[in-house]
């Protein structure tokens, strides 16, 4: 008889309720499955608790998805214990949670030769909260002019804080009067200035889950419920393939798995604007048409971690990658070229496809099923209420319940021509 392996996965979480009650309705789906190696294993979730923890306290949990403490510490330490003295595998790692933020993807990927535009960090507005500040900015703190820093950037230009953080702090900056007024309300926020696009043809927001990634139209002027665009061609292929490139870059390059990007695409050329986020939106609400997906990528790579056994790479190592940028008879397109076959390394991308193929091939039509049935139409109704005033229930049911048909729709066309999902 063969060996039954169950697997736990673990969801911290702040005040989310729709993927993850989706994403447990989806491992319990599952079923048994049969590793390509042999076995028999099963995937079971758990939502994880805040309360006192023994430092040599075995965890239970194999995988857990994180998605709270990057700001709540308590939670953040006992990922970091449960990385070190159990192996537990994390998405994302919190031991680089501390660089997981616009500043240091920007150092990275302008290392790297991406087109970041040009971003100052400026000091602080008003003195942090610390003792000895008065007498460190007498002595090194040196005046600056905030028009002379801000001109070579070009008006428009956006000011956003350094570390981001769900689009707070972050302004459009149109003139002089604009620049002081904003700066002045920073505060405490440290700020970078960056220089804008203007006139750009798309702007890209990509979703990436291990090797996995869905480039996405996104109107950032929209409402959130709009923001996405169900829009399959609207890069061409070479750009198409740079944005996600880039993408699988980032992540594999700060050990990030579960990561969106933003990017804007003028005259063909990719340029990285947001590159850093602990907790990407996957809301039902927000990404509707492309919510089936997310939880498809999730669930696929938190199993294929779990039952392949894959160990955990949790710190930076930057040599590789930089050896490449800094290699003077690379061109941009053969660096892009470097960097995803070490991202393909890194997530071991060949192996995946091959798991997904063997082991995880019923997930798509699995899906679909759920997508289309009452459990997820019951789900759908409740976020709803949960999220908008009553006289506009009817209104987002029509426009999410519409959305995620035409996905149901499309998906059948799909898998009913045999092709891929």
């Amino acid at each position: 008889m063969a060996t039954r392996n169950d697997h736990l996965v673990g969801l911290l979480l702040g005040a989310e309720e729709d993927w993850p009650t989706a994403f447990e309705a989806l491992a319990r789906r599952l079923g048994v499955l049969k590793a390509p190696g042999g076995g028999e294993h099963t995937v079971t979730t758990e939502r994880l608790t805040i309360e006192p923890f023994n430092l040599r306290d075995k965890a239970r949990q194999e995988l857990v998805i994180d998605r709270l403490a990057h700001w709540y510490y308590h939670p953040r330490e006992w990922l970091k214990k449960v990385a070190l003295m159990d192996d537990v595998y994390l998405l994302n790692s919190p031991f680089t949670f501390q660089s997981m933020e616009k500043h240091s993807a920007y150092c990275a990927l302008i290392r790297l030769g991406m087109h970041v535009p040009e971003t100052v960090l400026v000091p602080y507005k008003h003195p942090v909260d610390n003792a000895r500040w008065a007498y460190t900015s007498s002595r090194y703190n040196q005046s600056f002019d905030l028009d002379e820093v801000a001109e070579p950037l070009g008006y428009p230009l956006f000011m956003k804080p350094f570390d981001g953080g769900g689009w707070r702090g972050v302004s459009q900056i149109k003139d002089r009067a604009d620049l002081h007024r904003s700066y002045d309300d920073s505060g405490e926020m440290l700020m970078h200035l960056q220089a804008s696009v203007p006139d750009y043809e798309h702007f890209a927001r990509s979703l990436t889950i291990g090797p996995e990634t869905m480039v996405m139209k996104f109107r950032p002027d929209e409402p959130m419920h709009e923001r996405y665009a169900v829009a399959h061609d609207f890069l061409s292929p070479e750009v198409g393939r740079e944005t996600r490139t880039i993408s699988q870059t980032v992540n594999a390059f700060f050990r990030w798995e579960f990561n969106s990007c933003e990017m804007l695409v003028k005259d063909g050329m990719v340029y990285p604007i947001d590159y850093a986020n602990a907790c990407p939106d996957v809301a039902v609400t927000s990404l509707h048409y492309y919510f089936p997906w997310a939880m498809k990528a999730l669930l696929r790579w938190s199993t294929f971690c779990v039952v392949t056994g894959r160990v955990a790479k949790t710190q930076v190592d930057t040599g590789p990658w930089f050896e490449i940028a800094d290699d003077e008879a690379l061109d941009y397109q053969a660096k892009l070229e470097a960097y995803q076959a070490l991202a393909d390394d890194h997530f071991e991308t060949e192996r995946y496809a091959e798991f997904c193929d063997s082991t995880l091939a019923h997930v798509d039509d699995m899906v679909l099923e759920w997508i289309d049935g009452p459990d997820f139409r019951s789900l759908l109704q409740s976020t709803i209420q949960q999220t908008y005033p009553p006289h506009e229930w009817e209104r987002f049911e029509g426009h999410f319940g519409g959305l995620l048909g035409m996905w149901v729709s499309d998906e059948r066309r799909i898998r009913g021509s045999g092709a891929e999902g």
